[in-house]
């Protein structure tokens, strides 16, 4: 019989990175088991999932891929949002219930009274929330509604300064159980002090390994369209924020070009229009006129990584970026910072770099581009094998499943 394990810590956590001190604090663990049946063929849950938005960002992506697997698999699922409809959003097989909320007394006063009288009707057995707002929209709706029981999730290494964190301190009675998705997120809040270590645990986000996966005709047929040639394209994604440190990574690709003029970066993501034009005016200052391309907001991912030759990640911090997950799910060659949980996800499949650092970054990405194409190949298919092995969304939903079993059971 195959069985799912579920870890589950207390007291101190521990870094898996074993070349930091304080790495081997001592601590409890409860191992959870379950056969696999068990998470089949049981009963109906109830569960409402709580969004900021539906704007087309990572979190969004993880929570929705994870309601829609839930209702799929029988059970009863809500959608509520905070924001209206996005320009941009994700798409959904769920109907969302959207509030309407903005930063306004009126506003926010509104949003959750509509939410306290949804759940009413809805009576849900559990409140899953996720990104800061949503978390604290949750824990306030329980106040009225202590029947549900809270589960809030962490999806960065950093959500917001000490007030915030002050928040998730003094709310933390209403929520049940917390979840981080890497052990950079959980350890940075357990120190200061925004979750209790007892009350927290891991788990990371979840590739959709059939989406990612390679086509040899579709990266022909991409690359084409895009004019690629025989140049090497390094890809990036995300949104045009802070975080991301896109001037890191224009930086590093100027040394790149320095050495290889057949190179090209792709970069998709949208941000604001100031931002945005400010990354141009920095890219013409580093001489990277036509060397890089502003693909805006896209929605065929998995194509741009079939033609992409390499991904990079050249982010200042991050909880466990989907982005590179993918990429290493579509078998290419990462170079990424090694920030938030980007090791955690990464392994040994890949090559990390310090932050802040247009050198190291541009040297790693050179090495890489002198491999073989056969090295780069290998390289490619160990990091889908990783991804599939403990990475793949089926396989966290069920983890999720297990968890909200375990923790629902132990509340009664």
């Amino acid at each position: 019989m195959d069985w799912f394990f579920h870890f589950q810590f207390q007291g101190n956590i521990i870094s898996n990175d074993k070349s930091k001190s304080g790495c081997c604090q001592s601590l409890t663990a409860r191992v959870i088991i379950f056969p696999l049946g068990f998470l089949q063929g049981v009963s109906e849950m109830r569960i409402a999932y709580v969004l900021t938005s539906l704007g087309i960002g990572g979190a969004e992506r993880q929570a929705l891929a994870l309601a829609e697997r839930m209702a799929a698999r029988g059970h009863a699922v809500a959608l509520l949002v905070l924001r209206g409809r996005q320009p941009e959003q994700w798409p959904t097989t769920l109907d969302p219930v959207y509030f309407d909320m903005r930063k306004t007394p009126v506003s926010l006063l509104a949003g959750w009274w509509k939410g306290l009288r949804f759940l009413r009707d809805f009576q849900p057995d559990l409140i899953h929330s996720h990104t800061y707002p949503a978390n604290m929209m949750a824990r306030l709706l329980k106040i009225l509604h202590p029947g549900a029981a809270v589960f809030s999730t962490i999806h960065n290494v950093y959500e917001g300064r000490w007030p915030r964190m002050m928040a998730y301190r003094l709310t933390d009675g209403l929520s049940l159980h917390t979840t981080a998705v890497s052990q950079a997120a959980a350890d940075r809040f357990v120190r200061l002090r925004a979750v209790p270590a007892g009350k927290l645990s891991i788990l990371a986000n979840g590739i959709d390994t059939m989406e990612f996966s390679l086509s040899p005709e579709r990266r022909a047929h991409m690359r084409e369209e895009m004019g690629a040639g025989d140049e090497f394209i390094w890809l990036t994604a995300g949104r045009i924020v802070p975080a991301k440190d896109y001037p890191n990574l224009l930086r590093a690709f100027a040394r790149v070009t320095t050495d290889c003029s057949e190179t090209r970066l792709w970069l998709a993501g949208e941000g604001d229009a100031d931002a945005l034009s400010g990354l141009i005016v920095l890219a013409d200052e580093l001489g990277l006129r036509g060397r890089v391309r502003w693909l805006g907001l896209r929605r065929d991912m998995p194509a741009l990584l079939d033609a992409a030759d390499g991904f990079v990640l050249a982010s200042a911090w991050e909880g466990m970026p989907l982005a590179v997950g993918e990429a290493m799910a579509m078998e290419k060659p990462v170079v990424a910072t090694d920030v938030g949980g980007v090791r955690e996800l990464v392994g040994d499949d890949g090559v990390l770099v310090v932050a802040k650092s247009p050198e190291g970054l541009a040297e790693a990405m050179l090495k890489m581009m002198r491999r073989t194409d056969i090295e780069r190949r290998s390289l490619g298919h160990a990091a889908r094998e990783r991804i599939v092995a403990h990475f793949s969304m089926d396989a966290k939903a069920n983890e999720w499943e297990a968890l909200y079993r375990a923790v629902l059971e132990k509340k009664r």
